[in-house]
């Protein structure tokens, strides 16, 4: 009769962490970092390992990798956030898109008294790159950088979609229908959307043609809107043409 050793038995599953291959343990690590980032308040190492289905051991020998290079750090309590090393990476992230679009979405903001952000295009998603709240308006929406949603959905996925053909959209949209919104949108300069990506909330976005990389998108969010919506979307137009000449 053959017996087990329960202590090799119980290390069985750490041992095998360390063996995973560099690509597991990377994509693990890049996981970790989306989950923290996607929540609402900081987690227990129990918490971010069963979000991430790994063993608790698992976790936390990617979060003290992580908590090396600044990317996550644990509280007096011992939950788990991300850390100020993901400002520094974020900077680079679309770097002349970012420089370009700030003056833009400043004056917009302050002057249309609405939330404005930058979008960009990532596989089959919209993230927000950078977004300005209205200096004076203690009403404004919040769209926080980083922020996602499907590019199917919402007037910057319209935009973004509308600086191409519906066939060139077939050919890189990865199976992601064209909507009939982008031929408007060709149209007329810029999208508009309602009670799509949140429901009540609207938005006008206007496209960015960016030389050598993806398109994206300058928008707005609102509740309500007391100006006219063919005024703020040529606005938007207006921005976008701005922050194009500055990345030629």
């Amino acid at each position: 009769m053959v017996r087990m050793n329960p202590r090799s038995d119980a290390k069985s599953q750490p041992d095998a962490a360390i063996q995973a291959p560099p690509s597991q343990t990377l994509s693990r690590g890049i996981r970790a970092l989306e989950i923290l980032a996607e929540a609402e308040r900081p987690l227990s190492i129990a918490e971010l390992s069963e979000a991430m289905g790994v063993h608790r051991s698992v976790a936390y020998r990617i979060l003290r990798t992580l908590e090396d290079h600044s990317l996550l750090f644990r509280d007096d309590s011992g939950r788990v956030q991300p850390g100020p090393g993901l400002a520094v990476l974020a900077r680079g992230v679309s770097r002349n898109l970012q420089t370009a679009a700030l003056p833009e979405l400043t004056q917009l903001a302050n002057t249309l008294h609405m939330t404005t952000f930058v979008a960009v295009w990532d596989h089959q998603e919209c993230i927000t790159l950078v977004t300005v709240e209205p200096r004076h308006s203690g009403a404004a929406l919040a769209q926080h950088p980083g922020t996602r949603h499907p590019i199917s959905t919402g007037a910057p996925g319209i935009a973004i979609q509308s600086t191409m053909t519906e066939d060139r959209w077939h050919q890189v949209g990865a199976g992601i229908p064209y909507r009939p919104e982008a031929h408007e949108a060709r149209r007329v300069g810029y999208a508009t959307s309602h009670d799509e990506v949140i429901a009540g909330l609207s938005s006008l976005a206007a496209p960015i043609h960016v030389p050598g990389g993806r398109p994206a998108a300058i928008a707005v969010v609102y509740i309500r809107l007391d100006q006219d919506p063919d005024a703020v979307g040529k606005a938007l137009v207006a921005s976008a043409a701005r922050i194009e000449s500055q990345l030629a």
